[in-house]
């Protein structure tokens, strides 16, 4: 283990933050349960005043073949995952095409593209040194209960990437903002959008300092310049209260914020 010191601003998609100190993980013993894992930072907004912040280091950086199971280190980024999956003709990753993030920050949220999800491919987790089942955690709609953090996953094999639907599913990306982001802030509530909800209430390019909600997808909090931690928790807590009072329903954040 050795201390990193990272400027958020810098490291965050969403380009906000201070610079931090980050415990650099080398050895799975060497992890605590109180530890954050920011892994690369695509869906974190940082307080001024974060929780003591870790990061696997690239010791877990790794892919390697187990007959029908492929064994993925955490600090594996979906991008490298997917251009695996294409060369070797594996199905199942097809969603990952244009979703940052690591194998464990993506593992840890359940993230996903509509009904395509990671824990449908994981057989099963390393946390705390052993081997766990998928099966035996809780994990639903963009989020799991891990009792600590993620080292490793083992995932199912499935022969037969799938282009079509990969492009299928990009295209349902096709909508986001190019400015500095940590991706959907709030999850979809049952049978709805959060996008839909927050142009309804008024707030689709409604800005805040450097803050706005994007004029291109209403769900995405962008960075024009000069955001702030302030502008952006603003804009989240407006949202909250206008789609409550107009709809009743409690928006989620999807995004962790620090």
């Amino acid at each position: 283990m050795y201390i990193k010191t990272v400027d958020f601003s810098l490291f965050s998609s969403i380009g906000i933050g201070q610079r931090v100190d980050l415990k650099m993980i080398e050895q799975e013993e060497e992890i605590e349960a109180d530890d954050f894992f920011v892994g690369a930072a695509n869906n974190i907004l940082l307080s001024p005043t974060p929780p003591p912040l870790a990061k696997l280091s690239k010791n877990f950086d790794y892919i390697v073949r187990e007959g029908e199971s492929l064994l993925v280190g955490a600090s594996v980024l979906s991008g490298r995952l997917l251009s695996y999956a294409k060369r070797h003709d594996i199905g199942g990753f097809e969603f990952m095409a244009k979703l940052p993030g690591t194998v464990g920050g993506m593992t840890a949220m359940n993230a996903g593209v509509k009904e395509y999800e990671i824990f449908s491919l994981i057989e099963e987790l390393r946390i705390g040194g052993e081997w766990v089942k998928a099966s035996q955690i809780e994990h639903g709609y963009r989020f799991s209960r891990l009792p600590a953090a993620v080292t490793a996953v083992r995932f199912f094999i499935s022969e037969g990437f799938d282009h079509a639907l990969m492009e299928r599913l990009k295209a349902y990306r096709k909508n986001q903002p190019l400015e500095p982001s940590a991706g959907s802030v709030f999850k979809n509530p049952p049978g709805d959008y959060a996008g839909r909800l927050i142009e309804s209430v008024g707030l689709k390019g409604y800005r805040k300092g450097g803050m706005a909600w994007s004029p291109i997808h209403a769900n995405f909090l962008v960075n024009l310049g000069g955001g702030s931690f302030d502008d952006a928790i603003f804009l989240i807590d407006m949202a909250k209260e206008r789609v409550y009072e107009s709809f009743g329903i409690k928006l989620e954040e999807e995004i962790e914020i620090l």
